[in-house]
């Protein structure tokens, strides 16, 4: 068989999946931080335009995708579908391994997906500025390569840690004309108020989060903008799944496995969702979501509702979490340092749908580079926690006599990443390890809140 596996652009899928269709127990709502109650439609206006607003609270199981998103989509999509043969002889396995190369975007990973989608709907509704945060960058980049297309402004509140640790992100984004703040920033209030308590900050995707919302609630003529996490970026995710379900068909194949890396779910819901629906029709197949051992948030997070972000601005959500206030440490993977989980993956994993792992560190990055020896690509350090589980998964199944097919993710490159190999080489990587006892404040703050919470 052919080791790329492509299909054409008029192969390319004309509709998101939403899933929430299909389960048969429906997830929570999202709860009002200050009332407490079930989110309304107009709650969410000063943030979305309504197109979004509407996808987010919808049953319906497929959701047109517009023209104008599909013609920018062809720029990189359909991905190819790739047999990894050569990391398959690495690790001398016989089980047969595929991946899902959504490195080839421009930006250089999954995130264009919905950026490009979510970049239309704000332009449709006639918004000037769109704010986000963004961890590693990637989502940053994605972000301002989408609102280039539509002439709209995009400023970014980058995570501290990872302004300073890749600088070529921050180009990225200002090359297709985006304003990059290294945060906790001096541009918002609980930015200085932050920086003011604690100077040294290396910040977090959710006090990132909260300063955008806070320019976006200010400006009329602007929205905020999220990569991961909620029910509609998830939803525009799907043309991962929706593609790679027709390429394993022509390969003639069918996975046993599917793997993800997650941090707060995107990339691993857009290769999965598909794949749970067939799953629900009767198929047997396992999903794995891998994420680290320095923000566990579902192998050791509780199950509550939680803010999104730590100033406390976005509507609660019912999900697997670590606390809005957690801090995770500077591992190098920074779009997986998020304190919570999608609520749908989270509904999903305690449904049990979805399995959960966690790695540290130095294992990820011993992956990460026995597949850039074998397979070329050298993968973002959140990809390779994929790769991790990826390799021990295979070898596991040999030690049974089960050889198993699987398929993963590749959700991004490391181009921009090399700080953190070179570091890794050098010996100056360290694991990090979550202790409960830094969020039990935090955990016990969250369960006094939900029995208040109303859902009348």
């Amino acid at each position: 068989m052919e080791k790329k596996i492509t299909l054409s652009e008029a192969e390319l899928p004309q509709r998101w999946y939403n899933i929430i269709s299909d389960l048969p127990e429906k997830p929570a709502p999202p709860v009002h931080p200050i009332e407490l109650r079930p989110v309304k439609p107009d709650d969410l206006e000063p943030l979305f335009p309504m197109a979004l607003i509407e996808q987010e609270m919808s049953d319906k199981r497929y959701i047109e995708i517009p023209v104008d998103v599909l013609d920018i989509y062809r720029i990189w999509r359909p991905t190819p579908l790739i047999r990894a043969k050569k990391l398959e002889e690495a690790i001398e396995t016989k089980c047969k391994i595929y991946y899902k190369n959504e490195s080839v975007s421009p930006p250089g990973s999954h995130k264009p997906n919905t950026a490009v989608a979510q970049a239309y709907y704000n332009y449709k509704e006639g918004i000037e500025t769109v704010t986000t945060e963004t961890g590693a960058g990637q989502w940053g980049s994605a972000l301002s390569f989408a609102c280039n297309f539509f002439g709209l402004n995009c400023k970014v509140f980058m995570v501290k840690v990872s302004y300073q640790q890749k600088p070529y992100r921050k180009s990225m984004m200002k090359v297709w004309g985006a304003e990059v703040h290294s945060s906790p920033s001096e541009e918002t209030e609980i930015g200085r108020r932050i920086l003011s308590e604690s100077p040294d900050n290396p910040g977090s995707l959710g006090i990132a989060i909260s300063e955008a919302i806070e320019v976006a609630v200010k400006d009329e003529k602007a929205h905020y903008s999220l990569g991961s996490v909620l029910n509609h970026v998830l939803l525009h995710q799907t043309i991962i799944g929706e593609e790679a379900i027709k390429q394993m068909g022509i390969a003639g194949d069918y996975p046993d496995v599917v793997i993800g890396c997650v941090g707060g779910g995107s990339n691993f819901a857009g290769i999965v969702f598909p794949f749970i629906r067939e799953k629900l029709k009767g198929k047997e197949i396992e999903a794995i979501a891998v994420e680290p051992t320095s923000c566990p948030t579902l192998t050791k997070g509780e199950y509550l509702y939680d803010f999104g972000d730590t100033g406390k601005m976005t509507p609660l959500l019912l999900m697997h979490t670590l606390g809005h206030n957690f801090i995770p440490p500077k591992i190098h993977a920074g779009g997986l340092r998020y304190h919570g989980m999608a609520p749908l993956l989270s509904h999903l994993v305690k449904n049990g749908l979805i399995k959960a792992r966690a790695y540290p560190q130095l294992e990820v990055f011993e992956a990460a580079v026995t597949f850039a020896k074998s397979e070329g690509i050298i993968p973002a350090p959140e990809t390779s926690h994929a790769i991790r589980c990826v390799v021990d998964v295979a070898k596991e199944a040999d030690r049974e006599g089960k050889p198993k097919t699987i398929l993963f993710n590749f959700s991004g490159h490391g181009h921009f990443d090399m700080t953190a190999y070179e570091q890794y080489f050098e010996g100056n990587l360290e694991d990090y390890f979550f202790d409960m006892r830094d969020a039990k404040k935090n955990i016990e703050e969250l369960r006094e809140i939900n029995r208040n919470i109303s859902m009348s």
